[in-house]
């Protein structure tokens, strides 16, 4: 349940979102409102239309527009609104067979201007969801290229592809709520959590890594004046308690793990990097303790991402994907998705897919070209 307070807050953060004149409208609110309002009136579905299609000309030409339905500036009451996704609703309720079915919309169309519908682990407004195009709801996504925009880098070998926590973060948190990565690395997670106004802290081992992280993490502006935090640390043992304690708070709300996928790349020569660890089964044994020292503090409801890939060794494929989500199911979490992520361009076989297809057809075996993003539930 929120409050007014709430409410109007997310109003101001969305009317703070960044304009794309090429995809975005500024509609005066008012008076969309009671050009709806006079197309809901009528009790003719062919009146009605010709209102709509008045209204759609305006959204289309602004030249047509006389009644000053169409703002340049977010000044005022004004709503920003997705230029294709108002088109289309309007469209439908133009080709709408009868007048209820064309009321139904243009109330559904109003509903989505005035009122902010949102759930309890993201700030997607349900009443405006086809605005979202840019969010994933498949469980394939094929990436043509990482996102190197920013303070993103890609010179650390077999770093994070920031659009999974990018996407990950608006499918599973708020604004102000605090997202944990397990693994830092080159510090894509606390990158996004920058760019998405969400609290961070990343765990690192290596001490060269977290350097270099946090170099990175600071070139990065911070529009939303959000906290992120580094540890040098042993996942399997640091004292998350303490560090949540220093900020207040109890608990997060979403925690992210992109571990080594075994020994396909050794990181440092550390023995407690899961990339050493001598066998499968070691390996499984440190990833688990990992997230043993580390869940107990995800709040109930809220969700685990972890990324994994699997591995081919001596002639044999090594599913750690799988393993690793019969392990996680044991601990008593929900499997809500098991997405499959395809990058076509990997720095271990760029300019190498001629040599990877012959050894392909000599061995027997089918190239790896997907990883495995499993989302668990706390429940």
């Amino acid at each position: 349940m929120k409050t007014n307070d709430q409410v109007l807050d997310l109003s101001v953060d969305l009317q703070k979102e960044a304009y794309d004149w090429k995809k975005d409208i500024i509609i005066n609110k008012v008076k969309f409102i009671e050009e709806v309002d006079k197309a809901l009136k009528d009790k003719e579905v062919t009146s009605l239309r010709k209102k709509v299609y008045f209204i759609s000309t305006v959204v289309n030409y602004p030249k047509n527009d006389d009644i000053g339905l169409r703002n340049i500036g977010t000044n005022g009451d004004t709503v920003v609104l997705k230029k294709g996704s108002l088109l289309e609703e309007l469209n439908q309720i133009q080709e709408a067979q009868t007048i209820e079915r064309a009321r139904y919309y243009l109330e559904r169309l109003k509903k989505g201007i005035t009122e902010i519908k949102t759930s309890k682990i993201n700030d997607i407004n349900l009443n405006r969801w086809k605005e979202y195009t840019e969010i994933l709801t498949d469980s394939l996504w094929i990436l043509d290229k990482r996102d190197d925009s920013g303070a993103h880098c890609a010179g650390y070998w077999g770093n994070f592809i920031p659009q999974i926590p990018h996407q990950l973060m608006m499918r599973y948190t708020k604004k102000g709520e605090l997202v944990v990565d397990t693994f830092l690395g080159s510090g894509t997670t606390l990158i996004e959590c920058k760019r998405l106004g969400r609290n961070g802290i990343g765990i690192e081992l290596n001490p060269e890594v977290t350097r270099n992280a946090d170099q990175l993490i600071k070139k990065e502006s911070n529009p939303h004046d959000v906290k992120t935090e580094i540890i040098t640390a042993d996942s399997r043992h640091v004292d998350l308690k303490e560090i949540l304690d220093k900020q207040g708070v109890k608990k997060v709300q979403l925690i992210i793990m992109h571990p080594p996928y075994h020994d396909i790349i050794r990181f440092s020569r550390s023995p407690n990097d899961l990339s050493n660890a001598g066998t499968v089964e070691e390996f499984i044994k440190m990833f688990c303790d990992v997230v043993d020292n580390t869940t107990p503090y995800l709040d109930m409801g809220r969700y685990l991402g972890i990324v994994i890939g699997d591995k081919y060794s001596k002639s044999e494929w090594i599913p750690l994907g799988f393993y690793i989500m019969n392990e996680i199911l044991k601990r008593g979490f929900l499997l809500k998705s098991i997405i499959v992520k395809n990058f076509e361009e990997t720095r271990g076989k760029r300019n190498q897919k001629e040599l990877w297809r012959y050894r392909a057809l000599v061995g027997g075996f089918y190239i790896f070209k997907h990883e495995y993003i499993l989302l668990f539930k706390k429940g």
